[in-house]
Protein backbone atom coordinates (compact mmCIF):
# COMPACT_ATOMS: atom_id res chain seq x y z
CA UNK A 1 0.00 0.00 0.00
CA UNK A 2 1.24 3.30 -1.07
CA UNK A 3 4.37 2.01 -2.71
CA UNK A 4 3.49 3.27 -6.27
CA UNK A 5 0.57 5.30 -7.36
CA UNK A 6 -2.56 3.77 -9.03
CA UNK A 7 -2.27 3.78 -12.61
CA UNK A 8 1.78 2.92 -12.47
CA UNK A 9 0.41 -0.22 -9.86
CA UNK A 10 -2.29 -1.25 -12.43
CA UNK A 11 0.23 -1.28 -15.65
CA UNK A 12 2.81 -3.18 -13.76
CA UNK A 13 0.07 -5.77 -12.65
CA UNK A 14 -1.06 -5.81 -16.71
CA UNK A 15 2.47 -5.89 -17.56
CA UNK A 16 3.01 -9.13 -15.01
CA UNK A 17 -0.27 -11.19 -16.40
CA UNK A 18 0.63 -10.90 -19.74
CA UNK A 19 4.31 -12.01 -19.25
CA UNK A 20 3.52 -15.31 -16.91
CA UNK A 21 0.81 -16.50 -19.78
CA UNK A 22 3.38 -15.70 -22.34
CA UNK A 23 6.19 -17.78 -20.75
CA UNK A 24 3.50 -20.60 -19.37
CA UNK A 25 2.21 -20.74 -23.20
CA UNK A 26 6.18 -22.28 -23.81
CA UNK A 27 5.97 -25.52 -22.01
CA UNK A 28 3.50 -27.73 -21.45
CA UNK A 29 3.53 -26.70 -17.20
CA UNK A 30 1.41 -27.30 -13.95
CA UNK A 31 1.04 -27.24 -10.63
CA UNK A 32 -0.17 -29.84 -7.95
CA UNK A 33 -1.15 -29.81 -3.99
CA UNK A 34 0.21 -32.03 -1.75
CA UNK A 35 -1.47 -32.61 1.37
CA UNK A 36 -0.08 -33.75 4.32
CA UNK A 37 4.17 -34.25 4.87
CA UNK A 38 6.90 -32.53 6.65
CA UNK A 39 8.59 -29.72 4.22
CA UNK A 40 12.12 -31.53 5.76
CA UNK A 41 10.50 -34.28 3.43
CA UNK A 42 8.49 -33.36 0.53
CA UNK A 43 11.50 -30.62 -1.03
CA UNK A 44 14.47 -32.92 -1.26
CA UNK A 45 11.68 -35.08 -2.62
CA UNK A 46 10.04 -32.76 -5.52
CA UNK A 47 14.42 -31.40 -6.07
CA UNK A 48 14.44 -35.57 -7.27
CA UNK A 49 11.53 -35.50 -9.22
CA UNK A 50 12.83 -31.80 -11.07
CA UNK A 51 9.61 -29.88 -9.07
CA UNK A 52 9.68 -26.76 -7.46
CA UNK A 53 7.89 -26.35 -3.92
CA UNK A 54 6.45 -23.02 -5.59
CA UNK A 55 4.20 -22.37 -2.40
CA UNK A 56 5.02 -23.49 0.91
CA UNK A 57 1.66 -22.29 2.84
CA UNK A 58 1.80 -24.05 5.98
CA UNK A 59 -0.28 -26.67 7.91
CA UNK A 60 1.50 -29.41 5.90
CA UNK A 61 0.62 -27.75 2.39
CA UNK A 62 3.00 -27.15 -0.41
CA UNK A 63 2.41 -26.76 -4.06
CA UNK A 64 4.60 -28.28 -6.20
CA UNK A 65 5.35 -27.23 -10.32
CA UNK A 66 7.18 -28.39 -13.01
CA UNK A 67 6.27 -29.57 -16.60
CA UNK A 68 3.14 -32.16 -16.92
CA UNK A 69 5.52 -35.48 -16.89
CA UNK A 70 7.39 -34.43 -13.49
CA UNK A 71 3.73 -33.80 -12.48
CA UNK A 72 2.98 -37.39 -13.64
CA UNK A 73 6.01 -38.89 -12.16
CA UNK A 74 4.67 -36.98 -8.42
CA UNK A 75 1.56 -38.99 -8.69
CA UNK A 76 2.84 -42.12 -9.28
CA UNK A 77 5.53 -41.10 -6.33
CA UNK A 78 4.22 -39.16 -4.20
CA UNK A 79 7.03 -38.23 -0.62
CA UNK A 80 6.57 -39.83 2.39
CA UNK A 81 3.81 -38.52 4.87
CA UNK A 82 1.99 -36.92 1.80
CA UNK A 83 -1.98 -38.31 1.60
CA UNK A 84 -3.17 -36.55 -1.45
CA UNK A 85 -1.59 -35.02 -4.75
CA UNK A 86 -4.13 -32.34 -5.57
CA UNK A 87 -4.04 -31.25 -9.46
CA UNK A 88 -4.64 -27.56 -10.13
CA UNK A 89 -6.70 -25.77 -12.69
CA UNK A 90 -3.79 -23.15 -13.46
CA UNK A 91 -2.18 -22.17 -16.00
CA UNK A 92 1.06 -23.07 -15.65
CA UNK A 93 4.42 -23.36 -13.45
CA UNK A 94 4.28 -20.28 -11.29
CA UNK A 95 6.99 -19.41 -9.22
CA UNK A 96 9.95 -21.68 -10.73
CA UNK A 97 12.12 -20.88 -13.10
CA UNK A 98 9.85 -21.27 -16.15
CA UNK A 99 9.00 -17.88 -15.19
CA UNK A 100 12.46 -16.42 -15.80
CA UNK A 101 11.18 -14.57 -19.29
CA UNK A 102 8.19 -12.87 -17.61
CA UNK A 103 10.80 -11.43 -14.75
CA UNK A 104 12.84 -10.46 -17.35
CA UNK A 105 9.38 -8.64 -19.07
CA UNK A 106 8.51 -7.03 -15.49
CA UNK A 107 12.22 -5.68 -14.51
CA UNK A 108 12.31 -3.59 -17.86
CA UNK A 109 8.73 -2.46 -16.90
CA UNK A 110 9.77 -1.43 -13.70
CA UNK A 111 13.01 0.22 -14.34
CA UNK A 112 10.86 3.76 -14.73
CA UNK A 113 9.49 3.67 -11.71
CA UNK A 114 10.34 5.24 -8.52
CA UNK A 115 8.02 3.90 -5.76
CA UNK A 116 7.38 5.75 -2.61
CA UNK A 117 8.39 3.97 0.83
CA UNK A 118 5.46 1.45 2.29
CA UNK A 119 3.66 3.39 5.02
CA UNK A 120 2.45 0.41 6.58
CA UNK A 121 5.18 -2.93 7.57
CA UNK A 122 5.28 -4.99 4.01
CA UNK A 123 5.74 -8.41 4.95
CA UNK A 124 7.33 -10.07 1.62
CA UNK A 125 6.30 -13.34 0.36
CA UNK A 126 10.14 -14.35 -0.57
CA UNK A 127 11.36 -15.05 3.08
CA UNK A 128 8.78 -13.25 5.40
CA UNK A 129 10.91 -10.39 5.75
CA UNK A 130 9.75 -6.89 6.74
CA UNK A 131 10.91 -4.59 4.02
CA UNK A 132 11.21 -0.70 4.70
CA UNK A 133 12.03 0.52 1.57
CA UNK A 134 9.77 1.04 -1.55
CA UNK A 135 12.94 -0.10 -4.00
CA UNK A 136 13.62 -3.23 -2.29
CA UNK A 137 9.47 -4.01 -1.84
CA UNK A 138 9.66 -2.99 -6.29
CA UNK A 139 12.86 -5.82 -6.43
CA UNK A 140 10.82 -8.49 -4.27
CA UNK A 141 7.76 -8.40 -6.51
CA UNK A 142 9.88 -8.72 -9.94
CA UNK A 143 11.92 -11.59 -8.82
CA UNK A 144 8.61 -12.97 -6.77
CA UNK A 145 7.82 -14.45 -10.10
CA UNK A 146 10.05 -16.86 -10.76
CA UNK A 147 10.56 -17.23 -6.74
CA UNK A 148 8.11 -19.86 -4.25
CA UNK A 149 5.87 -17.94 -2.17
CA UNK A 150 6.96 -18.73 1.75
CA UNK A 151 3.09 -17.79 3.03
CA UNK A 152 4.38 -19.87 5.99
CA UNK A 153 7.30 -17.86 6.75
CA UNK A 154 4.49 -14.68 6.49
CA UNK A 155 2.21 -16.30 9.35
CA UNK A 156 5.22 -16.30 11.39
CA UNK A 157 6.23 -12.82 11.24
CA UNK A 158 2.66 -11.95 11.50
CA UNK A 159 2.44 -13.84 14.69
CA UNK A 160 5.92 -12.44 16.05
CA UNK A 161 4.58 -9.45 15.71
CA UNK A 162 1.62 -9.55 17.51
CA UNK A 163 -0.88 -9.78 14.89
CA UNK A 164 -4.57 -10.07 16.31
CA UNK A 165 -6.51 -9.72 13.05
CA UNK A 166 -6.11 -10.82 9.63
CA UNK A 167 -8.40 -9.58 6.78
CA UNK A 168 -7.93 -10.98 3.05
CA UNK A 169 -8.73 -8.92 0.35
CA UNK A 170 -10.71 -10.39 -2.43
CA UNK A 171 -11.45 -12.90 -3.85
CA UNK A 172 -10.25 -14.05 -0.51
CA UNK A 173 -10.64 -17.35 1.37
CA UNK A 174 -7.65 -19.39 0.32
CA UNK A 175 -5.21 -17.41 2.77
CA UNK A 176 -7.82 -17.09 5.68
CA UNK A 177 -8.36 -21.19 5.35
CA UNK A 178 -4.70 -21.89 5.67
CA UNK A 179 -4.20 -19.25 9.03
CA UNK A 180 -6.52 -21.06 10.53
CA UNK A 181 -4.41 -23.61 11.36
CA UNK A 182 -1.17 -21.77 11.83
CA UNK A 183 -2.53 -18.58 13.73
CA UNK A 184 -5.60 -19.89 15.69
CA UNK A 185 -5.90 -16.72 18.04
CA UNK A 186 -5.57 -14.33 15.66
CA UNK A 187 -9.19 -13.06 13.86
CA UNK A 188 -9.85 -13.84 10.36
CA UNK A 189 -12.09 -12.53 7.53
CA UNK A 190 -12.20 -12.73 4.40
CA UNK A 191 -13.05 -10.18 2.23
CA UNK A 192 -15.25 -11.59 -0.74
CA UNK A 193 -17.66 -9.09 -1.96
CA UNK A 194 -18.77 -5.34 -0.84
CA UNK A 195 -21.05 -6.73 1.79
CA UNK A 196 -17.74 -7.84 3.64
CA UNK A 197 -16.75 -4.25 3.79
CA UNK A 198 -18.98 -3.18 6.85
CA UNK A 199 -17.39 -6.32 8.94
CA UNK A 200 -14.14 -5.54 7.54
CA UNK A 201 -13.96 -2.16 9.21
CA UNK A 202 -15.39 -3.06 12.62
CA UNK A 203 -12.68 -5.68 12.87
CA UNK A 204 -9.84 -3.23 11.75
CA UNK A 205 -11.80 -0.58 14.84
CA UNK A 206 -11.91 -3.43 16.91
CA UNK A 207 -8.36 -4.40 16.78
CA UNK A 208 -6.88 -0.88 16.21
CA UNK A 209 -7.82 -0.04 19.89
Amino acid sequence: AGVLDAEAALGLVRTRGLAMAEAAAVTETGMAALLGGDLATVAPHLEKLGLTPANVNGGGQVVAAGTAAQLAALAEDKPEGVRRVVPLQVAGAFHTSHMAPAVDALARAAAGLSPADPALAYVSNKDGAVVATGGEVLDRLVGQVANPVRWDLCMETFEKRGASALIEVCPGGTLTGLAKRALPGVAKLALKSPEDLEAARALVAEHSA
